[in-house]
């Protein structure tokens, strides 16, 4: 198990370049199912989870070529049905929670998909019933078989329907979508997500001959067509490390840029990050966050204590309150972060008060972050991270702390962050992988 060891309390300076969208990519990827002609990808993140997706594609006879450090080209002329019934394929399918995308493409192309249940961070439960239900209102039969955790799907003639998600999932919504552009007539998905990632699906299916419309919106209409051709797309620049790096900015003092950030594409998480006290100037798609002695949390109107929460798009994202915790608590002033996806996203704050954090747990989804103004800075300690969210969170409350920090299980941050450790330490943080 692999660890970093953090000597903490050094400010940073200089410019960051956010890497391609995690989550944009695994959508992406599993796109390239639904047609045998070429598709390139650029931007692509060169991370744990991507890069087990593209293995797991190549397996199943996709072929793909890099021709370039973050572009690819997927070729899924040939795919291998019988590869899903192998035992490598249960191994790398339940390794990452993104092996979930193929069924809808899957499912669309070739009538047929099955999958073990899939891993991923073990942040509470994430539900797949509206994967399924969507599929089988299109006229998929489903099965589970409980005893080896496999999920089967069969539908040779797919036919489009109306459907109202029970939620706007994310992943949901595309895998629905990816089995929706290739059924037979209209399908009517409302209550859809429309996250940009999701956005981003749709306009790539569309170049590659899909009828789609109402793009951006929780409404979306798909007219099927029989076949989908190649085309070339770029990803957007990762949010999460956008905001990931808007939190280290702030709590370590740092002056810091963050390139081509796409700002347009960024929702609320600027307006969330200003609101605990962080200020920054927008430069064309450049974020400047200056370096600043102390911030300060923002109240309501009356006074009240600040509450951020987690919401669908275009809310504050699930992915970033951690790190909102971990800025909350060298603000000055006091907030209330409410994880309400997920019930054990704020397991980690133990280690933060072992740091010094002024903290109080309310509930599985609520935490009271009391701010210490940077008066009483944390101290370096040995601590696990326990997903890829929280690990980048601990990583910034120990470049913030004094002294010597080791975190451990570090696998789960590189599942998610591109040579993290590498390009902090080049804007002048002291981070050794051990």
């Amino acid at each position: 198990m692999a660890s970093f060891e953090v000597i903490g309390g050094r400010p940073l300076h200089g410019e960051i370049i956010p890497q391609g969208a995690k989550n944009e990519a695994l959508q992406i990827l599993c796109a390239v199912l639904l047609t045998p002609e070429p598709v390139t990808i650029s931007n692509i993140p060169n991370i744990r989870d991507v890069n087990k997706l593209i293995e797991l594609l190549r397996d199943m006879g996709v072929q793909v070529e890099q021709t370039a450090p973050e572009t690819y080209v997927f070729q899924a002329q040939e795919v291998n049905l019988d590869y899903l019934t192998t035992d490598k394929f249960i191994e790398q399918a339940r390794a990452i929670r993104g092996s979930v995308m193929i069924l809808g493409p899957m499912l669309a192309r070739f009538g047929v998909a099955k999958l073990p249940k899939p891993g991923g961070d073990k942040i509470g439960r994430r539900r797949l019933d509206t994967h399924f239900i969507g599929f089988e209102k299109l006229g998929a039969k489903f099965t589970y078989d409980a005893n080896d955790s496999f999920y089967h799907l069969e539908g040779k003639n797919l036919k489009g329907t109306y459907m109202l998600l029970d939620e706007a999932s994310v992943t949901g919504t595309a895998n629905i979508v990816m089995a929706a552009v290739l059924a037979e007539g209209i399908t009517t998905i409302y209550n859809a997500a429309c996250e940009p990632y999701l956005q981003q699906l749709c306009k790539m299916l569309v170049r590659m001959g899909a009828k789609i419309t109402g793009i951006g919106s929780n409404l979306l209409i798909i007219e099927g067509v029989e076949k989908l051709g190649g085309t070339e797309h770029r990803m957007l620049p990762d949010m999460i490390e956008i905001g990931s790096f808007i939190g280290l900015a702030g709590m370590t003092g740092s002056e810091i840029t963050i390139k081509d950030a796409q700002i347009r594409e960024l929702g609320l998480i600027p307006d969330t990050f200003q609101r605990l006290g962080i200020k920054m100037e927008f430069r064309g798609d450049d974020i400047f966050i200056p370096a600043q002695d102390q911030y300060e949390i923002d109240t309501y109107i009356d006074g009240s204590i600040l509450t951020v929460s987690d919401h669908t798009w275009p809310g504050f994202t699930p992915d970033l309150l951690s790190i909102a915790l971990v800025v909350a608590t060298q603000a000055k002033g006091t907030v209330l972060i409410h994880q309400k996806m997920f019930e054990s996203r704020l397991f980690f704050v133990d280690k933060l008060i072992d740091m010094g954090a002024q903290i109080i747990l309310c509930d599985p989804h609520r935490a009271t972050v009391i701010g210490q103004n940077k008066q009483v800075p944390l101290r370096g300690i040995s601590m696990t991270s326990p997903d890829i969210r929280a690990g980048v969170a601990l990583l910034i409350a120990a470049l913030s702390a004094e002294g010597r920090s080791v975190i451990h299980n570090i696998e789960q941050i590189d599942r998610g962050y591109q040579n993290i450790d590498g390009r902090l330490n080049a804007l002048g943080a002291q981070i050794t992988r051990l």
